[in-house]
């Protein structure tokens, strides 16, 4: 027997090709009847990045720096997302409520991907793939493609679709 879905965390990249993939989390959110959990995951500067940057800093500057900017984008990404979900939703009130949670932390992607499914308590992950790169990642991105090697609930990665999409993460 197939377990109840009751929660579903929808894992984006804010590309266009994950906000296609929230329609499959609506989908299964309302057939399941389950709630939907938004995820953002803001990665961290490279430390190759960091090493370059900080020669012009004094000692501790740029991790202060990076917490303010970190904070204010937290908030930014997080509104946006609320926004999306709002207008693309917004002939459906009911589903709309199923949004349980609109989170956006920092840290590496498929790790806190991982750890957000189980601290919610989801019965499945649903995200994008845009398949950059060669071989390696010639269906799956990098980060869906730890996620599935890591995992130990079901997990629905959306590729991109033919041609153009009518959903955007933009305000347009």
């Amino acid at each position: 027997m197939i377990p109840r879905i009751k929660n579903i965390l929808y894992a984006t990249d804010l590309t266009d090709n994950s906000a296609y993939a929230f329609r499959y989390a609506v989908n299964s959110a309302q057939k399941h009847d389950a709630k939907i959990h938004i995820l953002h995951v803001i990665e961290k500067p490279h430390s190759s990045v960091g090493v370059l940057v900080e020669l012009h800093f004094e000692e501790g500057q740029l991790e202060k720096l990076w917490k303010e900017r970190r904070d204010e984008q937290i908030k930014r990404i997080n509104q946006r997302l609320k926004e999306f979900a709002e207008r693309e939703l917004k002939d459906d009130q009911e589903t709309l409520k199923r949004v349980a949670s609109i989170v956006v932390i920092e840290g590496e992607p498929a790790v806190e991907i991982l750890r957000k499914a189980d601290e919610l308590d989801c019965d499945v992950i649903i995200m994008g793939t845009h398949g950059k790169g060669w071989i390696t990642h010639a269906f799956l991105g990098s980060v869906a493609e730890k996620v599935l090697s890591r995992v130990k609930k079901p997990v629905y990665i959306i590729p991109i679709p033919k041609g153009e999409t009518d959903i955007t993460f933009k305000n347009t």
